[in-house]
C-alpha cells in the first residue's frame, strides 16, 4: 500500500527520522480515543438518567457489550492492520467514534443509545488499540518502549481532558451539547494528521525501521513470526494469560477503589484524592518505563508491574486511614501504568512487526473479555459479602499469579525472515 503523498514528500526532506512524525499522529489519535472512555460516559450518566428515566444498569451494559464486540472483531481487525496498515484502521476508528458520539445527542431510546455507544466502545477497545500500537511497532524497534510510553501518556491526558470538555459543554445547556462537543473534537483533532501523514511501514518510504536507521549502535534482532507460528509457542499463551490476569484487576480496582475507601472510613474528598493519586502515578509510570534500558528483559519489568499491583491492592484492603490508601493507590497506579505501556511492546519484541496485527488481535480478544469480567466479579462479590474486601483479595491473588506467569514468559525461539529458527534471546 502506497504511503500518503504528503508523507512521501516530507520523509526525505526532514532533518529527523520520520518515525517521530508517526508518533505524533499516533498521539493525536490516541488522545481522541478517549471520547468513548468510561470516564467520559460517567459524566453523562446522571443528566441522561434524569432526562430519559434510564437505570444505571443500562449504562454499564453498554460498556460491557461494547467490549464483547471488540473481542469478536479484533482478530479480523488485526488481519486488516497487517494488510493495509494502521492508517486505514485508525481513520475508520476516528470517523466511526466521532459520528457515533455526535449522533448520541439525538437519541431518545435506549436501543439507539446501545447501537451508537457500543459501536464507539468497540472502536475504543479494538481498532484503536491495534492501530495505535501497530503503527508504533512498525516504525520503532530500539526505542519502541519509549515511543509507546509517550503514546500511552497522551492517551491518559485525553482521559483527563474529555470529561472536562463534556462538562464544560453541558454548562448552561444539556447533555446533548456535551456529546456534540465530544464528537466534533474527535473528528477535528484525530482525523487529519492520521489521514495525511501516517505511513504503513518505513519501507514504504524507502526507509528502514528505527533500530537500523536511527540507533545503529544498538540494533536489535527482529523476529518474524506468523500468527500460526506464534500460536504454537508457550510465550504467546503465557503473555495472553498475563493479560487475562492483570486486566480484571485494573478494571475492577479502578472502578471501586473510591467506594472501598469510603467503606473503610475515609471521607469522600480524601477518597477522590486517592483516586487522583492512582491516576497520577499511572501516568508517571507510563512515561518512566520508556526510559528503562532496552537490554533489561521486559518479562521481568512486567513481573514488577504485577508485584506493584498486588502490593497496592493489599494496602487498599487493610487501609483504614488516608496514608495507607495513598500508598496503595500509588503502588497500584505504578503497576498499571507500566503494564499498559509495556504490554503492547512485548508482543512486537517477541513476535516481530510483520504479523503483529494478526497475533495481537487474537490476544486482544482474550484481554478484552477478561477485562470485562473484573467489574462484574467485583460487583457480585460486593453484593454477596457486603464489602469490597473479597473482590480485592481476588485481585491481589490474580496479580500475584501474574508475577509468576510473566517470569515464565521467556522470548520464543526467534524465527527470521526466511522462516528459520535462530538463537533464543535471554
Amino acid at each position: 500500500m502506497r504511503a500518503p503523498p504528503l508523507a512521501r514528500l516530507l520523509a526525505p526532506r526532514l532533518p529527523f527520522y520520520y518515525g517521530w512524525v508517526i508518533l505524533a499522529c499516533v498521539c493525536f489519535a490516541g488522545f481522541v480515543r478517549q471520547g468513548a472512555a468510561v470516564a467520559v460516559l460517567s459524566v453523562f450518566v446522571e443528566p441522561m438518567r434524569r432526562d430519559l428515566g434510564w437505570s444505571s444498569t443500562a449504562f454499564g451494559g453498554a460498556v460491557s457489550i461494547g467490549g464483547m464486540l471488540a473481542a469478536l472483531v479484533s482478530p479480523s481487525i488485526g488481519h486488516l492492520l497487517d494488510r493495509r496498515g494502521a492508517r486505514l484502521v485508525l481513520c475508520l476508528a476516528v470517523i466511526g467514534t466521532g459520528f457515533a458520539t455526535m449522533a448520541i445527542s439525538q437519541i431518545e431510546s435506549v436501543i439507539t443509545f446501545y447501537l451508537l455507544f457500543c459501536f464507539a466502545r468497540m472502536n475504543w477497545a479494538g481498532p484503536f488499540d491495534l492501530g495505535l500500537y501497530g503503527a508504533l511497532n512498525a516504525w520503532f524497534v530500539a526505542r519502541r518502549a519509549r515511543a509507546a510510553s509517550i503514546a500511552t501518556l497522551i492517551q491518559l491526558a485525553g482521559l483527563v481532558a474529555f470529561p472536562l470538555l463534556a462538562t464544560a459543554a453541558m454548562h448552561g445547556a444539556d447533555w446533548r451539547a456535551g456529546w456534540i462537543a465530544i464528537g466534533l473534537s474527535v473528528l477535528s483533532v484525530g482525523f487529519v494528521p492520521v489521514w495525511l501523514l501516517l505511513a504503513r511501514r518505513p519501507e514504504d518510504l524507502g526507509l528502514t525501521a528505527e533500530a537500523a536507521s536511527d540507533n545503529p549502535g544498538h540494533t536489535r534482532h527482529e523476529p518474524h513470526f506468523s500468527r500460526e507460528q506464534a500460536l504454537r509457542t508457550a510465550a504467546f499463551w503465557l503473555l495472553a494469560l498475563y493479560a487475562a490476569l492483570v486486566f480484571p484487576c485494573q478494571a475492577g480496582v479502578s472502578l471501586y477503589q473510591a467506594s472501598h475507601m469510603i467503606e473503610r472510613g475515609v471521607d469522600p474528598t480524601t477518597a477522590a484524592l486517592i483516586v487522583s493519586t492512582f491516576s497520577f502515578m499511572s501516568a508517571l509510570a507510563s512515561i518512566g518505563v520508556g526510559w528503562l534500558p532496552r537490554g533489561w528483559p521486559i518479562r521481568r519489568v512486567l513481573a514488577l508491574c504485577g508485584a506493584l499491583m498486588c502490593i497496592g491492592v493489599l494496602c487498599l484492603i487493610v487501609a483504614t486511614a488516608a496514608t495507607t490508601g495513598f500508598l496503595g493507590a500509588g503502588s497500584f497506579g505504578l503497576g498499571v501504568g507500566g503494564m499498559l505501556a509495556l504490554l503492547p511492546v512485548v508482543w512486537a519484541d517477541y513476535f516481530g512487526r510483520v504479523s503483529y496485527g494478526a497475533i495481537r488481535g487474537v490476544a486482544l480478544s482474550l484481554q478484552v473479555l477478561a477485562q470485562a469480567c473484573g467489574p462484574l466479579a467485583a460487583g457480585v462479590l460486593r453484593d454477596f459479602s457486603g464489602s469490597h474486601t473479597a473482590s480485592f483479595g481476588l485481585f491481589a491473588t490474580l496479580s500475584a499469579l501474574a508475577v509468576v506467569v510473566a517470569l515464565l514468559a521467556r522470548p520464543p525461539q526467534s524465527i527470521d525472515a526466511a522462516g528459520e529458527p535462530s538463537a533464543q534471546r535471554p
